[in-house]
């Protein structure tokens, strides 16, 4: 065969490949900055480049221990790969911001759609929507290009979709702007798409509960690998000579840099889907029982911090040495369990109004069609069926509403009530809908139906949540039983007392145990033990989805297992190597 019948084949690594496409990707950053790009270079990058040459020249200047010397230069570096990746992180936080809401805003489109508006005018009431974010401003963008412009809808759509950061919606806009321009109408456009829109979603939040699979394997492995330093770094100076104070604390350090670096990842992986809703012009009683159960078990947390303190220092009749340091720490922290119990209770009450959301919703866009009557009256009849837990909220509606009250301070209320993210989003839509004249069932039909696919979304994230609990509490006992099982033993070794002076081997210059403190090393242990349940319930909060405060659960239980597997294994190793 001729060598110029032979079919180029691609050139290149699939490295080079992407290093290429993140190259081009940050290229594209800079050219959407709202800043110019040599404004930014001459305002940022220059002084990082400025500090990373210096911070290389103190190395050489200034003498400085070697742990503190080396990090210095990857310090300046960092803030230099920050200052040049930096528009494209803002690029991507853009992106990850339009992909997360995407759903809710077509959802919000198509029922604004269905009304008897203009559907320039259906842009521009997307615009004032301002929790939609980055969606809400491009909807502000191409009402602008229109109205300052002189542009066609068509036109403006398809400019903006050559701006945008997310491939989703600029494909969304460029077939919306080939669809305006065929004659097609909006309402007809967008009811086709709320299947592919939802498939789309459905596959961006379960590729980010895979992700969360990977980090939480990768957050096992370097949590084991940092344990087995530190029992290495808490042993090891009876050997070498070091001093074991440092050693630990350096380790302590990474452990605690990583748990935060990790905690950073996951918050960045995990699907954004807000489960809670606070309104801001009103408190509800769930909102007080929540700050007064928060107040009174941080009151009580105080007040045995100071209890315990007053143990520790020898104030009371109870011998200090009895009660092992961990449970020092562990006792203090026991009350913050009853906010988080008080949380729990409302977050499946939250739950348990989703799952009936759907149904009623539905249930009441399909009776308001068939009996053509108002919303009022057809509640007076759904609010004596059972709908769980939102039965007593909807009896409460339709009280609102027979009473005269506007309508939509009435919805108003009953979304607060619920305390719902998505009920509020959707009780709104529908509100929208009938004030503007859509048909009640199609909108009852088409919210319960996206409403369904993130319940099912959402157990699955439920799921993944009840796997990195039980992959948190496991490798926390493991750690810690890792952790003090070598203070013991060099505990116990340096307890010993035995005399090697008249030995015609130098064993005092194999054993070293005169560096040891064994109480600030067991202090900086029980230290990371807090900071490790601090993190891991940080940790489960970003993953389950849930409110803050279900956080102080998981704490406290961590904290309790921690201190009652490292006290337990202290007194198994001097049992064991005391004999």
């Amino acid at each position: 065969m001729a060598a110029e019948d032979v079919e180029a084949e691609p050139t290149g690594t699939l490295e080079d490949i992407e290093f290429g496409d993140l190259v081009d990707s940050v290229v594209e950053s800079y050219r959407q900055m709202s800043m110019p790009a040599y404004t930014y270079a001459l305002v940022v990058i220059v002084p990082s480049v400025v500090f990373l040459l210096a911070s290389i020249a103190a190395i050489f200047v200034v003498d400085l221990p070697m742990f503190v010397a080396v990090p210095i230069p990857m310090l300046g570096a960092l803030g230099l790969v920050t200052a040049v990746l930096y528009p494209k992180i803002k690029r991507d936080q853009r992106r990850t911001r339009m992909e997360n809401r995407f759903h809710l805003f077509v959802t919000h489109m198509t029922i604004l759609s269905t009304t008897n508006i203009d559907r320039v005018e259906v842009f521009r009431r997307m615009g004032d929507e301002y929790e939609y974010g980055p969606l809400a401003e491009e909807s502000r963008r191409i009402v602008q290009l229109i109205d300052a412009w002189n542009q066609s809808l068509d036109d403006a759509c398809r400019m903006r979709a050559n701006a945008v950061p997310s491939d989703l919606v600029a494909d969304f806009l460029d077939r919306l702007a080939y669809t305006i321009n065929s004659g097609e109408s909006l309402e007809a456009y967008l009811t086709s798409e709320q299947d592919a829109i939802i498939r789309n979603y459905a596959t961006v939040y379960e590729g980010q509960l895979e992700n969360l699979q990977v980090m939480k394997d990768l957050y096992l492995s370097m949590v084991l690998s940092v344990t087995f330093a530190l029992v290495f770094a808490t042993v090891l100076p009876i050997l070498s000579g070091t001093d074991p104070t440092m050693t630990v604390s350096a380790v302590v350090v990474l452990y605690s840099f990583i748990q935060i670096g990790f905690l950073y990842a996951i918050y960045t992986v995990a699907p954004s889907d807000p489960l809670w809703y606070f309104p801001e012009n009103r408190t509800t009683w769930a909102e007080w029982r929540l700050r007064i159960a928060t107040g009174f078990g941080v009151g009580l947390s105080v007040l045995l911090v100071g209890a315990t303190l007053a143990v520790f220092l020898g104030w009371t009749r109870i011998d200090p040495h009895s009660v092992p340091l961990p449970m020092y720490a562990a006792v203090p922290t026991t009350p913050l369990i009853i906010p988080g119990l008080v949380a729990r209770a409302e977050e499946k009450r939250v739950k348990d109004r989703d799952d009936a959301f759907t149904n009623f919703i539905r249930a009441l866009g399909a009776s308001e069609t068939a009996r053509q009557t108002t919303t009022t009256r057809v509640l007076e009849t759904l609010r004596n069926k059972n709908f769980g837990a939102l039965t007593e909220l909807i009896d409460d509606l339709y009280k609102r509403l027979n009473l005269r009250l506007n309508a939509e301070k009435a919805w108003r209320y009953f979304t607060a009530d619920a305390h719902s993210y998505l009920i509020q989003k959707f009780s709104e839509m529908y509100l929208i809908g009938r004030q503007m004249g859509g048909d009640p069932k199609h909108l009852g039909d088409l919210i319960s139906g996206n409403m369904g696919e993130v319940q099912q979304l959402r157990q699955r994230r439920n799921q993944a949540a009840s796997t990195m609990v039980g992959v948190l509490y496991g490798i926390t006992a493991a750690a810690t039983f890792a952790f003090f099982i070598g203070l013991g033993i060099v505990d116990v070794i340096s307890g010993l007392g035995l005399d090697f002076s008249n030995s015609a081997v130098p064993v005092d210059d194999l054993i070293n145990t005169a560096m040891y403190d064994i109480q600030l090393i067991e202090y900086l242990l029980v230290v990371t033990v807090l900071v490790n349940a601090v993190l891991s319930s940080l940790m489960i909060r970003v993953v389950d989805g849930g409110h803050k405060v279900n956080a102080y659960i998981h704490f406290v239980v961590l904290t309790w297992i921690s201190s009652i597997i490292g006290s337990m294994t202290l007194r198994l190793v001097e049992s064991l190597l005391s004999v």
